[in-house]
């Protein structure tokens, strides 16, 4: 019956052997390997997707720190400028007060200057007048008068003046 299909039985077994067995041998050569080799890439794959979310939350992470870091940084950077402010600030009235010390001692010194020029004036004129009242006693006696006993007496006389023009 095979035979009038034009079918021969013994080729037929022979192919369906042969294509068993090229079916096993490309089973066990192509089919495992191939299958192992999509497994392990298949593998890679999700291995390399987790590497890449770890390293995303790796990196937001460290954004974070850096963002942290920077806002220390900026805080860190005020409150210098706040010291370098009350720095400048203390150093500002430090010199204020020098200064206004300096021009304190400067006055005194001033007025203490001028007192004793006012005193050694004051003197001066006293003995130029007591010269003067001397000669013209002489001029007016017409003799010599003790000086020593003179200038005393003038010297007396002036003092009292003196204490009734402060009074």
């Amino acid at each position: 019956m095979l035979d009038k299909l034009g079918i021969d039985p013994p080729s037929l077994v022979a192919f369906l052997i042969n294509f068993f067995l090229l079916l096993g041998v490309l089973t066990l050569v192509l089919y495992k390997p191939v299958t192992r080799m999509l497994d392990q890439r298949a593998a890679k794959i999700k291995e390399g997707l987790e590497e890449a979310e770890r390293m995303r939350a790796e990196a937001l992470r460290a954004e974070e720190a850096v963002k942290a870091e920077i806002e220390a940084g900026r805080k860190q950077g005020q409150a210098i400028v706040a010291q370098a402010q009350q720095t400048a600030e203390r150093v500002k009235e430090e010199a204020r007060a020098a200064a206004r010390q300096e021009a304190e001692s400067l006055i005194a010194r001033a007025r203490t200057e001028i007192d004793r020029e006012r005193e050694e004036s004051f003197n001066q004129l006293r003995q130029e007048f007591a010269d003067l009242a001397i000669a013209a006693a002489e001029k007016v006696i017409g003799q010599a008068v003790d000086k020593q006993a003179h200038q005393r007496l003038i010297d007396e006389v002036l003092e009292k003046g003196l204490s009734s023009n402060k009074n």
